[in-house]
């Protein structure tokens, strides 16, 4: 399997997983809006205005995670698997001598032809150490000392 096809499937993992969770928020934001409205047809009271609250603010939280989930999708698109680099950047296999990292969202483990690649986002605690890196370079994460093999 060539670098391209491999850093497609994961891209295209990365993107289902994404698809999921945007599809589950949108079911709860549903759930919760048919929720108010059958709150709005019941008696009105304490308990009343209490469970409306309630559903208020769990829209709001909903609405957050999309806002979220849309900025993943945002950042997927600017992902381009033809694109090599001799650092690790945005949409970069980083291969180590202990693990092979995808640069792009964190979604954890993904697997490929039988073989597991971490998901991780340029932004978490170990994107920021990779990324930049060069084939060759070491960092250290968690006490363990990792070295990069390869750069795709």
């Amino acid at each position: 399997m060539t670098a391209v096809e491999l850093k497609t499937e994961l891209l295209q993992h990365c993107h289902k997983q994404v698809d999921n969770r945007y599809i589950k928020i949108k079911q709860t934001i549903a759930d919760i809006e048919e929720s108010l409205l059958e709150e709005s047809k019941s008696s009105s009271g304490d308990k009343h205005e209490t469970g409306r609250a309630m559903l208020q603010i769990d829209r709001e939280n909903a609405g957050k995670q999309l806002q979220e989930i849309e900025k993943l999708v945002q950042l997927l698109k600017k992902i381009d698997v033809n694109t090599t680099s001799d650092y690790a950047r945005l949409g970069s296999l980083v291969y180590t001598d202990k693990f092979t990292y995808y640069l792009s969202i964190s979604i954890g483990t993904a697997s490929v032809a039988n073989t597991d690649y971490l998901c991780v986002a340029l932004n978490s605690p170990v994107g920021l150490l990779i990324s930049g890196k060069r084939k060759g370079d070491e960092f250290i994460l968690n006490g363990n000392e990792f070295k990069i093999k390869n750069l795709k």
